[in-house]
């Protein structure tokens, strides 16, 4: 049953030339790329449709089966993506993070990077910075026997 299910999910993801759906209509391919470009800024969904040339209920659809989740969760994880480059690679605060990547509250940014990446960002900074310091001790002991690894 379950290899049924998975086979079904599949090819429903297909059109009947094999290609993606997002292949198969560019208006989709249109709108993700917009959402890449202006993950920072305010998208309404009638704006994401008009590029797509559709209807917004319509593109809200074909983008979960496309691309597995909703314009707005794809953007929202795109904006904890750029988040996570500028604490690991910037001075910036996590307050002027949140702002720069495109979100308007502190509280919404800091729930939502946590439930995406299992950290806090201030913890995630800490962390990335640790890692930098003393690679080692993240690598299991397990890893460092079996491929004689002298970090």
């Amino acid at each position: 049953m379950l290899a049924y299910l998975l086979n079904r999910r599949a090819t429903s993801a297909s059109s009947a030339t094999g290609a993606p759906r997002s292949e198969a209509w560019p208006g989709l391919e249109r709108a993700k790329l917009h959402l890449e470009a202006h993950f920072d800024k305010r998208l309404t969904l009638a704006h994401l449709a008009r590029i797509a040339r559709c209807s917004p209920f319509h593109l809200i659809r074909a983008f979960r089966d496309a691309y597995r989740e909703t314009p707005h969760r794809y953007q929202v994880r795109q904006r904890i993506d750029r988040a996570k480059v500028l604490l690991a690679e910037s001075e910036l605060s996590v307050t002027e993070i949140c702002f720069a990547v495109g979100f308007e509250s502190l509280g919404t940014f800091s729930s939502r990077f946590r439930s995406l990446s299992g950290w806090a960002p201030s913890v995630y900074r800490a962390r990335v910075l640790a890692q930098r310091i003393q690679p080692r001790g993240f690598i299991p002991d397990c890893y460092v026997r079996q491929f004689h690894l002298t970090v």
